[in-house]
């Protein structure tokens, strides 16, 4: 069950964006305001996830966290580079 939450987090992570912002207060741990949490729905969506899991975990941004962060912006922006290069194709 678990790896079948984690592949449908990966797939849409705008609806599992939203979902922890209606029905937990999950986002809330990590971010002490409104507007990030939207930019990041917005914008980079997985990034957002992916740094609320790590504060929510207690996990120092540092070593391979890090890596998991740059690995979650990178994935994000390869996503908004792919639908820039279809449009102008």
């Amino acid at each position: 069950m678990a790896c079948l939450i984690l592949i449908l987090i990966f797939a849409f992570p705008r609806v599992a964006l939203a979902l922890l912002f209606f029905f937990s207060n999950y986002l809330q741990h990590a971010y002490h305001g409104i507007i990030i949490p939207i930019l990041g729905f917005i914008f980079l969506p997985l990034t957002t996830l992916c740094y609320a899991w790590l504060i929510n975990s207690g996990m120092p941004i540092t070593g391979v966290n890090a890596l998991l962060l740059i690995l979650a912006v990178i994935i994000d922006l390869s996503g908004h580079g792919g639908a820039y290069s279809r449009r102008r194709g």
